[in-house]
């Protein structure tokens, strides 16, 4: 855990979020700022700043998030007519908290380019 990081906070449930979805190694919670109906955060227990920060010993965590966000979308509601995810990398990136995590959007049509 990372002192001064908010989802390192949120995750060791230091700082209370109404969560969607938990496991050992993940949590899901809602977006406080959400772009669609459904907007929620998928991020790992363990600090990792972000996508470039990752490394070969991340890959079962990695494959984990990927098999456990289409569950949540099917928790929302909207897995069976699409969602979208975003994993934003560094400031350029859009990142604004520095702690590896998936927004996870749905529940209307998505345009390209996102923005």
């Amino acid at each position: 855990m990372q002192q001064d990081c908010i989802f390192c906070k949120i995750a060791s449930k230091e700082i209370p979020t109404k969560i969607i979805y938990e496991d050992e190694h993940v949590m899901a919670f809602p977006d406080i700022k959400p772009a669609a109906p459904v907007h929620v955060l998928v991020v790992p227990k363990r600090h990792i700043a972000n996508l470039c920060e990752t490394c070969s010993d991340d890959i079962t965590l990695l494959g984990h998030i990927m098999t456990v966000i289409p569950k949540i979308a099917a928790q929302l509601g909207v897995a069976d007519d699409g969602f979208r995810t975003v994993v934003n990398t560094k400031d350029n990136g859009g990142q604004t908290v520095h702690h590896i995590h998936w927004h996870v959007l749905g529940g209307r049509f998505m345009t390209w380019p996102p923005g």
